[in-house]
């Protein structure tokens, strides 16, 4: 059976409006739950059983049978990074528009898009057949850039409808040529706040030669922590990192990035160290990072003023081996031997040990000749991505192999102002899920 033609209809536009129309930015719990509720609608409009877990940043559950016994998870995220100013846009960021075509808001490149498009591909091998090729379990996740704190919860509570052969996301990045990268695995995560309490209210500058300033404190733990050169301090942080397996080196060296269009993209002027090529594939791939995220006082403003609290978030990528309760533990270690007793550290809710499924599975290879029939070649298999991903709870939970593949072009601006996705990338995520799912289901 050849696949049904995916068309990019008025009601797949429709279904990306109304749920661009609800912000559902990260954190905010009424607006997250309120985007559940919307999606839910839309897993039931496909003949799904859906159920929404509520407790934290919601995650929303479809599963639906199909012919084959086999089934694939698809997870997908739908919280979304704040807006910024308005006045930064060309288009109201909740309001889907077109131009030039391209849709342009807040979640169309990642997140929404991703999901809609699938939900649309699911929708055309109904209306072709009736029924599904092989059986979809749907997860969204509310919570996704929060590390998923209610995902364990989800799946442990609703493990009757978690059960799954294969798990698919939709997270990653491009080749030279515009071809998907599909990832056999991701990146873990580990989030901590560090703080540090200076007087039990805010004094005058005045003050610095006779009391601890807490904001230097954060300041001098935090240099303890990564030097100038991009090296993690943290005694056997590197431990368990190995480098890449002789396969993964010659899958390295295949991959070609867009790197002019990447930094004409993000307004960056070189990459770190001025790698390119296979140095700088070889970086994103391998390497664990340690990326500070904030930095805060309170009060927060710029009068001259010795500060009562200071805090920073740092957000760890993790590589396999590497395990987020081990990194908190000797990040503690560290801060403690340094002579930083005084600064606290809390683990962030959420977070996950990283994703490696073998690049030569069945099901690796499978996504990879899916994306021949879409985009005229297979896609490159790269053993993990510059991005973190809650696959390993799945891998864990089900014991299935693991892949991402995404949609994303270096433009495409998922963080900041003028969020936008061709809508020629729209359709071919949701045709390459058609192509998965028809093999899967034994085509």
């Amino acid at each position: 059976m050849s696949a049904p033609p995916f068309l990019l209809t008025e009601k797949l536009i429709q279904s990306l409006r109304t749920l661009c129309a609800q912000p559902s930015s990260v954190g905010q719990l009424d607006d997250l739950r309120a985007t559940a509720d919307l999606i839910a609608r839309l897993l039931h409009s496909l003949g799904m059983h859906v159920r929404v877990h509520t407790a934290g940043p919601p995650v929303v559950i479809g599963r639906c049978a199909g012919r084959s016994e086999r089934v694939l998870l698809l997870y997908h995220r739908f919280d979304a990074p704040p807006t910024g100013p308005w006045l930064m846009w060309s288009h109201e960021p909740y309001q889907l528009a077109e131009r030039d075509g391209a849709l342009y808001g807040r979640g169309v490149a990642e997140g929404k898009g991703p999901l809609v498009a699938h939900l649309q591909a699911l929708q055309a091998l109904l209306q072709a057949d009736g029924d599904l090729p092989c059986g979809i379990v749907f997860v969204a996740d509310g919570g996704g850039l929060l590390g998923s704190p209610s995902l364990p919860a989800a799946i442990a509570a609703h493990s009757d409808l978690l059960t799954a052969d294969f798990c698919l996301g939709s997270t990653g990045e491009r080749d030279a040529v515009s071809n998907p990268l599909c990832y056999s695995g991701s990146k873990g995560l580990l989030q901590v706040r560090l703080s540090a309490r200076g007087p039990g209210h805010p004094l005058p500058p005045g003050a610095a030669p006779s009391l601890r300033n807490p904001l230097w404190r954060i300041t001098w733990a935090l240099a303890s922590i990564k030097g100038e050169d991009e090296d993690i301090r943290i005694p056997g942080f590197y431990d368990q990192v190995d480098g890449p397996t002789r396969e993964e080196n010659i899958a390295l060296r295949a991959i070609r990035l867009d790197e002019a269009g990447r930094l004409a993209a993000w307004g960056a002027d070189g990459f770190l160290f001025g790698m390119s090529g296979v140095a700088l594939v070889r970086a994103e791939v391998t390497l664990p990072t340690c990326n500070l995220s904030s930095i805060h006082c309170e009060p927060e403003h710029e009068l001259a003023q010795l500060p009562a609290l200071a805090t920073a978030v740092l957000d760890f990528q993790l590589v396999p081996h590497q395990v987020p309760e081990t990194v908190a533990t000797l990040l503690r270690e560290h801060l403690d031997d340094r002579g930083f007793t005084d600064v606290s550290l809390e683990r962030l809710p959420g977070g996950y040990p990283p994703a490696r499924t073998d690049p030569d599975s069945m099901f690796v290879r499978q996504v990879a000749a899916a994306g021949a029939e879409v985009f005229g070649s297979l896609l490159p298999v790269v053993p993990a991505g510059p991005f973190a991903l809650p696959l390993q709870l799945f891998a864990a939970q089900l014991g299935c192999p693991v892949a991402s593949v995404g949609m994303a072009l270096p433009g495409s601006s998922p963080y900041g102002p003028d969020e936008h996705i061709p809508l020629e990338e729209l359709a071919r995520h949701g045709q390459l899920l058609i192509e998965l799912v028809l093999a899967l289901g034994g085509r």
